[in-house]
């Protein structure tokens, strides 16, 4: 896995996140970490249909999809 820089990470997220806006089943796009290592992460709600629409890597960040179901605000306490 390629050592990227937080930088590195969060440009990539932001263009990731552009590239993804008009995707039906990503429910968001982050920043984590695998194996010490930034990467871009999309969580998804379900399974795309196209898989190949999310890249392995995006300016040489990784990119890691998880399917995490919808995603709802939680109430205040």
């Amino acid at each position: 896995m390629t050592a990227c820089t937080l930088d590195d990470a969060r440009a990539a997220k932001q263009k990731l996140a552009q590239h993804l806006a008009a995707v039906e089943g990503v429910v968001g796009v982050g920043i984590t970490k695998i194996d010490g290592h930034y990467a871009v992460k999309v969580n998804l709600g379900r399974p795309l249909t196209d898989p190949g629409m999310i890249p392995s890597a995006i300016d040489g960040v990784p990119v890691h999809q998880e399917i995490v179901g919808t995603i709802r605000a939680r109430p205040a306490l």
